[in-house]
């Protein structure tokens, strides 16, 4: 196992049943998962509600030898800031979505937030046994995911916005946020919302307002990723600094920008990923333009132990063959970091005699 333990996240694989999914994993070199909340991976409401749920994830898990230290709740947290519309209906468990009501869904997408750290606690807890024999990574319960956001379609400032409507995007984020971090504070688990055009926070200064307008909530942190920011000319290696004590998790998704025909800009033009006038897109890990080597050296800069999760998105790739290689190039980059100086034994007081 690298210095961090190197796992995949399954959103991405929600078609494939958990139980056929984890021997692949295993088969393509990860040490564990993060588990989506969606498909049959990782349930919320069973969690909670159903004896012997979580320990049934956990026993499949430990029979392929794989470890969980996150699950994620992107789909359903999407839909607590949003302007709900029929897109919503798609992504959303028939609960949430219910009678497509926009105020109702959001409310209810709230609620389910509040019962993902209630599931999240006791499917940790669970597990404690079995992962005691696995690296502790950073000793969080982890919940990653998004927020959505009331104000993503006036990023352009046209007609001409006020910062003051802006800040209406905010304290609604807020508003709606506050009780639900105040449920992951009860159940000790904390979030890390992955910085994403669409959210609430999409790069630095972004991110830097959420946390003011939450009066910089303790439970509350990123899921840092890279390759949202690498093509938004956003300097993703800044970000790890400035929010050194807020990155709970970190996805290793690569991106090239600056290719594509000159018809289609950051935007995308309207176009589907993978067309070949874009301008960016994402890519198999390592086959991109973010710099790995610098975002490792800079996460052990910050002491980040955590796991390094292969978000594996890449349109003209065949997944089995590009999560089986973004494994192997993730392991082969992670080191630890040095625990002495390296100069330190020019000092005759250090050298053995």
């Amino acid at each position: 196992m690298s210095h961090n333990p190197v796992t995949l996240f399954t959103g991405q694989w929600a078609d494939l049943p958990i139980e056929e999914l984890l021997p692949k994993v295993k088969a393509m070199g990860y040490d564990g998962v993060e588990l989506a909340c969606w498909g049959d991976h990782f349930d919320v409401y069973r969690a909670v509600h159903e004896s012997g749920y979580v320990e049934s994830v956990w026993k499949l898990l430990e029979k392929n030898g794989l470890g969980c230290w996150a699950i994620s709740a992107h789909l359903v947290g999407q839909a607590t800031c949003d302007l709900i519309d029929e897109r919503h209906k798609a992504i959303l468990p028939e609960r949430v979505w219910g009678e497509g009501v926009a105020e109702s869904v959001r409310q209810r997408a709230a609620a389910e937030m509040i019962l993902t750290a209630q599931a999240a606690r006791k499917f940790f807890d669970a597990g404690k046994g079995y992962m005691s024999k696995l690296p502790k990574g950073t000793g969080k319960a982890v919940v990653n995911g998004f927020t959505g956001s009331s104000i993503w379609h006036a990023l352009y400032a046209f007609p001409p916005t006020t910062q003051s409507y802006i800040q209406k995007g905010y304290d609604d984020f807020a508003k709606r946020w506050l009780p639900i971090l105040d449920a992951f504070a009860k159940h000790h688990v904390y979030f890390g919302l992955e910085v994403h055009p669409t959210e609430i926070a999409f790069d630095i200064v972004s991110a830097q307002r959420a946390l003011d307008a939450i009066k910089n909530h303790p439970h509350f942190g990123f899921n840092f990723d890279p390759s949202h920011l690498g093509y938004q000319g956003v300097d993703y290696i800044k970000f790890i600094h400035t929010f050194a004590t807020k990155i709970h998790h970190v996805h290793m998704k690569d991106a090239w920008w600056g290719h594509g025909d000159g018809t289609v800009g950051v935007f995308g033009g309207h176009t589907d990923f993978c067309d070949s006038r874009r301008a960016w897109d994402f890519r198999s890990v390592g086959r991109g333009d973010v710099k790995f080597e610098d975002v490792i050296v800079a996460l052990n800069d910050i002491r980040y132990v955590g796991p390094l999760s292969v978000e594996w998105e890449d349109g003209r790739m065949d997944r089995f063959h590009g999560a089986t290689e973004s494994c192997a190039f993730v392991k082969r980059l992670s080191f630890p970091p040095s625990a002495i100086a390296f100069d330190a034994a020019f000092d005759r007081q250090k050298q053995k005699k």
